[in-house]
């Protein structure tokens, strides 16, 4: 966290490309909407400029018993951060990802 909080006192000196850009792997019973929240909370805080990108989570090797992240998933996450929490920019990765269930 202390790392996070240094970077981004000194986000707005450079924009592009962004010193910090916060990912949030979607991993179906592992990061939930709650999670999502808390961790868009404290990005809030720090700075609501900060790029946040959800990926999506492709069951693979270890964790083969698990479903690939839901769309409903995905975009709840996504209508949290960017209407409930209010960051400014939060981004859909590896879209192409994402299932029907879960």
């Amino acid at each position: 966290r202390e790392n996070v909080k240094l970077v981004a006192k000194m986000f707005d000196e450079r924009l592009e490309p962004p010193l910090l850009v916060v990912s949030i792997l979607l991993v179906p019973g592992y990061v939930d909407v709650d999670e999502v929240r808390s961790i868009g909370e404290y990005v809030a805080s720090l700075n609501p400029k900060i790029p946040v990108v959800l990926l999506a989570f492709s069951p693979q090797h270890l964790l083969s018993d698990l479903p690939p992240t839901s769309r409903d998933h995905a975009y709840e996450a996504y209508r949290v951060l960017r209407d409930e929490i209010g960051l400014k920019e939060v981004y859909l990765g590896n879209v192409w990802l994402l299932g029907n269930y879960y």
